[in-house]
């Protein structure tokens, strides 16, 4: 058993580093890590050259003001830990930021001049606390500040540039801002006042605090739907709000006029789930549509109901924004070829220099039938290899969410070092209906881990992978169910690996953030006190005396979700019985925005499996 605070860790993997000092040559893996990346730009309603990205050009995640006009970009925020939260004025005026004491997600928002200058208190009067949401005025002085703390749940305030912030909201369930009218005098709200946090009703009010309109799809009983903000109408004076939907058992969006009731059903002959955003003149939509891991963009004219395809190469779309002069930007990228920032104008919107990422290998598409119906896998193998290989089942996070067709640093690593891996959008993950993603309920982690175990026998029964160097990984929720699958699935894994995992549900519980405690109710049907035997069902650590791989746990010490103290509770109980891990805790939050600090995991991670994987 090892265990490490971050500066004595065992690091056998620093054979990469050697190498690189006696030769001069960086491996593909690590340089896909230190490349400068780039987010799809924030640009400002009212003033398009002016943009906000987040970059790790200086080897930690940052913010970045970009003057299209001059091409002058400038650095934001330099915090030792990273910064990626900030919102962009309409003016272009001001960048707000969230201000965080290392990676903790607790803090105030801050806000700095897009020309520079010092940072200044962007809320006073405003206490920390947890985001939820935020929304800025056309006019440079207001904002809508979500917030949330234990002790007050939710809270919604109005602030205007020189006045004492006014609460517009407040209720003991999660909630956020959705957006502010384009004239600042509607606002949108997104809750789950019924107890539901999978599941939103919205709600639309004047600066005054007076209820505009409702709309609640959560109906009761069995079948709750969900809706979702996706923005005001950006022209004067217009009370159209677009939304998400799920009546037709995935999300897609319609027009809702929030003062006259009406509703414009848009009906899109798509598969899969559809997102939307206003073009800037208001009269069509940009539409995004995700189906089977990949993604694709339309163009939707609401006057004559038309959907045209925007044309975009085979892979995943991560984000997409429609300019003034009708031109789309987005970002891109596949499993094999990194992320870039383009337009349908031509070209690439923002090329970062220095190192160029190296690609990978592109992803395969399997489907197995599972308990609950076909699942996807997307499966990446080092080119020219033949099974059985050892193989990592890297599962991921949410577990709303799912692993799409995209560039993934993590994955290729492995690629790299021989192994092959399999990514599982088990029952919880998003894309496939809302069947799928809600199927998770009362039977939490016990219901993935079925369909996680479909796959691995069919890459077993395929000739795929080595059933005795089989590796079972994942982040957050992929930590979880890596913990909880080697306890419940002994004999199935050689190997686990868990970053920032839940490993003690119950005090991970009432350890966590308040939003977080909200997501277990919706998802275990209570409290801890209230369904004690669901809890216990699903805690990794009611299985950690039948744990018989070797384990290798990493946290960060400020982690609001995934709490350490739960996972102290559960080396404990592997130290109790000499129990073979390693533990590696880091001066962060819910993961690292530090590019040294990814890589030294990482080194780490591959260090563990090639000592305790079977040759």
């Amino acid at each position: 058993m090892t265990e490490s605070n971050g500066s004595d860790a065992p690091d056998r993997a620093d054979h990469q580093t050697e190498r690189v000092q006696q030769t001069g040559e960086m491996p593909d893996w690590e340089k896909r890590f230190r490349a400068p990346r780039v987010s799809l730009p924030d640009w400002a309603e009212d003033a398009p050259d002016r943009s906000l990205f987040v970059s790790n050009a200086t080897g930690t995640y940052e913010l970045y003001a970009w003057d299209r006009a001059t091409g002058e970009q400038r650095q934001v925020t330099d915090r030792p830990n990273g910064t990626t939260d900030g919102v962009l004025s309409p003016d272009g005026e001001w960048i707000w930021w969230f201000d965080d004491k290392d990676g903790d997600e607790f803090g105030v928002w801050r806000r700095q001049r897009f020309t520079g200058g010092e940072d200044e208190l962007a809320a006073p009067g405003l206490d920390p606390s947890y985001p939820a949401g935020l929304a800025l005025g056309r006019d440079g002085r207001t904002a809508v500040v979500g917030r949330s703390t234990d002790e007050d749940g939710t809270t919604i305030h109005l602030v205007r540039g020189g006045e004492a912030p006014v609460e517009l909201y407040r209720h003991r369930e999660s909630a956020g801002v959705g957006d502010l009218s384009y004239d600042g005098s509607l606002i949108s709200v997104e809750h789950t006042e019924h107890g539901d946090a999978m599941h939103s009703a919205l709600r639309v009010m004047r600066p005054d605090g007076t209820t505009v309109a409702e709309l609640d799809d959560t109906r009761g009983g069995t079948e709750e739907l969900g809706l979702e903000v996706l923005g005001f109408a950006p022209v004067e004076g217009d009370t159209r709000l677009l939304i998400g939907h799920q009546r037709r058992g995935r999300w897609e969006p319609l027009v809702w006029d929030v003062a006259t009731g009406e509703e414009t059903d848009l009906a899109l002959d798509l598969p899969g789930d559809v997102s939307a955003e206003w073009f800037p003149d208001g009269s069509a939509l940009l539409i995004a549509h995700g189906f089977e891991a990949r993604g694709e963009l339309f163009r939707y004219d609401l006057a004559e109901r038309r959907l045209e395809k925007i044309s975009t190469p085979r892979g995943a779309v991560s984000g997409a924004t429609a300019r003034p002069d009708g031109s789309v930007e987005y970002l891109w990228s596949s499993a094999a070829q990194p992320p870039a920032v383009r337009s349908t104008s031509g070209g690439v919107v923002l090329d970062p220099p220095g190192m160029k990422s190296p690609g990978s290998v592109p992803v395969e598409d399997v489907w197995v039938e599972g308990p609950g119906g076909r699942i996807h896998a997307l499966v990446q193998k080092p080119a020219g290899a033949t099974g059985p290989l050892p193989t990592v089942f890297d599962i991921h996070g949410g577990p709303t969410w799912h692993d799409s067709d995209s560039f993934a640093a993590g994955p290729a690593a492995w690629v790299d070092h021989g192994y092959a891996v399999v990514r599982v959008n088990y029952r919880g993950s998003t894309g496939y209906g809302r069947a799928w993603t809600d199927a998770l309920k009362h039977r939490v982690g016990l219901i993935e881990l079925e369909d996680i175990e479909a796959v691995r026998a069919w890459a077993v029964s395929s000739g795929l992978a080595d059933p005795a160097r089989l590796i079972l990984t994942g982040g957050s929720w992929g930590g979880y169910l890596t913990l909880l699958g080697l306890g419940t699935q002994p004999d199935a894994w050689a190997l686990g690996i868990a970053a920032v995992p839940v490993a003690d549900y119950v005090t991970a519980y009432h350890d966590e953030m308040e939003a977080l405690k909200a997501m277990d109710r919706t998802l275990l049907g209570g409290t801890p006190e209230e369904v004690p035997e669901r809890f216990e069902a699903s805690s990794p650590i009611t299985y950690v005396d039948r744990v018989k791989a070797p384990v290798y746990i990493s946290a960060g010490v400020n982690d609001p979700r995934c709490p350490i103290q739960q996972i102290e509770n559960y080396v404990k109980r592997l130290e109790s019985r000499n129990a073979v891990h390693e533990v590696y805790r880091y001066d962060a939050g819910h993961g690292s925005l530090v590019v040294d600090e990814r890589i030294k995991q990482i080194r780490l991670e591959l260090d563990f499996a090639a000592r305790h994987l079977p040759s």
